[in-house]
């Protein structure tokens, strides 16, 4: 559901107009005159920010696992459990855990009407013998399929590491369809988030079973489709969560996955083969801009040092056809064309149809952009994974030819598809996909829940820039008061969920945790970097660690050790509301 055009509270106007956000004030005598011409209903004279005090949660209360084997005969509707067996402490994808209680099993197998597949939510849990008393959904990545190991990373932590016992699932079908499962309607709406909420109470009837208690507390985080899912949720089942931690989230991902189309039929356009779309701007040309994005941007925050901290104002100081060398002749990696520049300039600021309606939002330049990662998200994932995608999945009726022919696709109609139902598809792929009014989150903030929302600087799918006009309209709906519940914090050079010339490395399960069971509200999260992480600069130390401050302020040098996060402090940089 959309929010009002006019929301009018006690003698508060608040006009939310797409692209940003206007707030007028207007007296008691016009609000009436307002509602009795009919522009503004009774039903949209409702309070802009819940009346309610948001209560403190208790913090969890540890607890000591049962006998793990016994809970092969454990028993829930549509629910088959196909495994229990205590799992020694250990590496487990190179995370060191503890002694844990693996637990395997699927819910509501059914064969379609529509395809003959079979089909089924299938899932893990790993119980840690040393319990938190806290219940993790790990939300997973990609188009899921597959039941990932259920450790529940998130940043630099393991939920299971933590003591969360954690779940894992395939979101309801198998991986070796691909994209194809979107034909059967069912599949697609437990992709979207009928799987969270299908798991979610038998996940908690399953904890209870094995420690003796249901969870004291419960949250739920992923990356990427992960961050989309924990968005959701905390649209769809703040009710059942206590926390959320979304990692770049995609969650307007079927507009993302049509512009990423549309972004193959601009690179095409400048690349030397047609085959291969990372000839449109090859890693020498990917670093040329981003040496002029440092050399704009660098100092902004008061220090050289590779990093981007103030990506508002970048946008402002930054000009690609001003700060980007033009090619007098041929390509020969010092220099862009003036068709690369163009290119370039309308890829960043935002897909459109053909009479220039927004598809999805724009990307802010970054110096990012020169990591593999990015140009995996550009120029392979864009051709080879979002149009099978858009054609099967988020498009309605399915259409096999978009997987195809992506680069000939007509753009428009596959706009308009992602927003179309059609006989057994009674959700879009817009409803099934994202959180139902993302900026009215009244449950989560009236139960004492609260929300952590990372996003990299530089992801090449998912940008910053839609999440930051998420978070301001969010703000603005509750009277600039939306950091009591929910915070969001970009990381500069990042890529898509990790990765890149960043601090990528934190502990944002810890900071939530502390937030929602003791009150202590993250001012800032300090990042470092991994010294595995092959995208960091070789003269970077290995000790670099830096702020990561809740939008909109950002980073800024103050003084002392310039390696040192505690050398920094977060500052407002004047930039913000209106970002896209």
């Amino acid at each position: 559901m959309q929010s009002p055009a006019v929301t009018v509270v006690g003698t508060e106007e608040t006009a939310m107009m797409r692209g940003g956000i206007r707030a007028v004030t207007i007296g008691a005598a016009a609000v009436v005159a307002l509602m009795i011409s009919g522009a503004v209903t009774a039903a949209a004279a409702v309070p802009a920010v819940p009346p309610t005090a948001i209560p403190q949660l208790a913090p969890a209360e540890p607890g000591t696992l049962g006998e793990c084997e016994s809970l092969i005969a454990f028993e829930y509707g549509n629910t088959v459990i196909t495994g229990a067996e205590i799992i020694a402490a250990g590496t487990l994808s190179g995370v060191e855990v503890g002694e844990h209680c693996l637990v395997r099993g699927h819910m509501n197998e059914r064969v379609s009407e529509v395809d003959g597949q079979t089909y089924r939510i299938g899932f893990e849990m790993r119980l840690p013998t040393d319990w938190s008393g806290r219940y993790l959904y790990q939300a997973n990545g990609g188009l899921d399929g597959n039941v990932a190991t259920a450790l529940g990373n998130a940043g630099s932590e393991s939920g299971l590491k933590l003591g969360f016992a954690v779940i894992s699932s395939d979101a309801g079908h198998p991986g070796s369809m691909g994209p194809t499962f979107g034909i059967d309607p069912q599949a697609r709406l437990d992709y979207g988030y009928q799987a969270v909420g299908t798991l979610t109470p038998m996940a908690k009837a399953l904890i209870e079973a094995a420690y003796g208690k249901a969870p004291d507390r419960s949250y739920m985080t992923g990356g990427s489709n992960g961050g989309r899912h924990t968005m959701v949720g905390a649209a769809r089942y703040a009710g059942q969560y206590d926390g959320f931690l979304a990692v770049a989230p995609g969650f307007n991902l079927p507009q993302a996955a049509v512009a990423q189309i549309w972004g193959a039929q601009q690179w095409v356009t400048v690349a030397t083969d047609a085959a291969d779309l990372n000839t449109a701007l090859t890693p020498a040309e990917r670093r040329v801009i981003a040496d002029a994005i440092l050399s704009r941007c660098d100092g902004l925050d008061r220090l050289v040092d590779g990093l981007v901290q103030d990506s508002v104002r970048c946008q402002k100081a930054f000009s690609i056809d001003r700060d980007v060398l033009t090619c007098e002749s041929d390509r020969d990696g010092t220099c862009l064309t003036a068709e690369q520049k163009a290119v370039v300039s309308a890829v960043f600021a935002g897909a459109r149809t053909s009479d220039g309606e927004e598809i999805y939002s724009s990307f802010p330049f970054d110096p990012g952009l020169a990591q593999p990662n990015w140009a995996f998200w550009k120029f392979f994932a864009s051709r080879s994974l979002d149009p099978g995608a858009v054609g099967f999945i988020f498009g309605t009726p399915p259409d096999p030819s978009i997987p195809a022919s992506p680069l000939t696709a007509d753009i428009d109609a596959l706009a308009q598809s992602i927003y179309a139902t059609s006989g057994i598809y009674t959700e879009s792929g817009m409803e099934f996909m994202t959180p139902p009014d993302p900026t009215r989150l009244d449950t989560l903030r009236e139960r004492g829940g609260k929300m952590i929302v990372v996003h990299g600087a530089s992801d090449g799918v998912f940008s910053v820039d839609d999440t930051a006009s998420w978070y301001e309209e969010l703000d603005a709906n509750y009277r600039q008061q939306a950091d009591q519940f929910a915070r969001y914090f970009e990381v500069p050079g990042m890529g898509h969920v990790r990765g890149g010339p960043a601090t990528d490395q934190y502990e944002g399960l810890t900071a939530l945790i502390d937030w929602v069971e003791f009150g202590s509200a993250p001012d800032r999260i300090d990042a470092r970097v991994n010294p595995a992480n092959a995208d960091v600069p070789a003269s970077w130390s290995a000790d670099l660690s830096r702020p990561l401050c809740p939008y909109p302020s950002v980073a800024q040098y103050a003084s002392g050790d310039p390696d040192s996060a505690d050398s920094f402090v977060c500052k407002h940089s004047g930039g913000g509301i209106g970002r896209r």
